[in-house]
């Protein structure tokens, strides 16, 4: 039931799901709403079995953030979205990781699918750095990014290329930033999902490509999006079907949404580093 509309985030399909099956909830799903710094948060927990097939979710955590209107850096909410985002990453990771690799996706020519491109221009990049040994670094992670575009435009997989770097730098962390699809308008651009499931790339528009996820890189993987786009179908029947919309300020929303996602995964990965210090080595 939840596969009758596309959606990418846990949140939604749990959503479906109970209204179609009038509040029951899957076997092996928990779900549970809270506040973080005064924003919502509902987190969902698929254990495997009838519940991830029901939800059409892989086995993993699943929080779901919802952003105030205006999240921009220069707002007054940025600051506590970012430290309810940085708590909520540290949910998903297992042990403080001292290598990581973030794959930032997507296609950086089309607004909707641009947050991973947007992100990764606010990644603090360090393993060049640590690699001096000269102590000046000792506190920070050795964090690799790629920015490794879409399928048409490179010609090769986004998890392949994911895939042969992790053989390569050996992170204990990849953490995948992309684009995703939603079934609920109002939250378009105005949710963050963070999973330690991974993520398939393009599932949510009925372009599935190969995943990046724990088992296909061999390594723990955080996984990072807002919902861009939606369905048109769900607006205008089958005739709309194969079109998606997106919100008529996308622009801003991806741009405030990539930065807050950027400026959480630095402080998660560097524990050290405040707000400031990011808006001084990110620029």
């Amino acid at each position: 039931m939840a596969d009758a509309a596309r959606t990418d985030l846990a949140a939604e399909a749990h959503r479906l799901w109970t209204r179609a099956e009038k509040g029951a909830l899957p076997e092996g799903v928990s779900v549970r709403e809270e506040r973080l710094r005064g924003l919502p948060v509902t987190a969902v927990e698929i254990a495997g079995g009838a519940g991830g097939k029901a939800l059409g979710k892989p086995p993993g955590r699943y929080f779901s953030l919802t952003l105030p209107k205006y999240a921009g850096r220069g707002g007054a909410d940025f600051e506590r979205c970012v430290l309810a985002l940085r708590t909520l990453i540290g949910r998903c990771l297992s042990r403080q990781p001292e290598t990581a690799l973030v794959a930032a996706l997507g296609n950086p020519d089309i607004t909707p699918d641009a947050l991973g491109s947007l992100a990764a221009g606010s990644v603090l990049v360090t393993r060049h750095l640590k690699q001096r040994r000269d102590g000046d670094f000792a506190a920070f992670a050795s964090v690799a990014l790629c920015r490794p575009g879409v399928l048409g435009t490179s010609g090769i997989e986004s998890a392949a290329q994911v895939r042969l770097l992790c053989e390569a730098l050996k992170p204990e962390l990849v953490v995948v930033i992309d684009a995703l699809a939603g079934c609920e308008p109002e939250g378009l651009g105005r949710t963050v999902q963070v999973s330690d499931a991974g993520l398939a790339p393009g599932s949510g528009v009925g372009n599935d490509r190969p995943e990046l996820s724990p088992a296909a890189l061999g390594t723990a993987v955080l996984s990072l999006g807002i919902p861009t786009v939606v369905d048109a179908g769900l607006f205008g029947g089958e005739a709309l079907g194969r079109m998606f919309v997106t919100p008529r300020d996308i622009d801003a929303l991806v741009r405030d949404g990539a930065r807050v996602i950027a400026y959480a995964l630095n402080l998660a990965l560097h524990p050290g580093l405040t707000i400031a210090d990011v808006d001084t080595l990110a620029g």
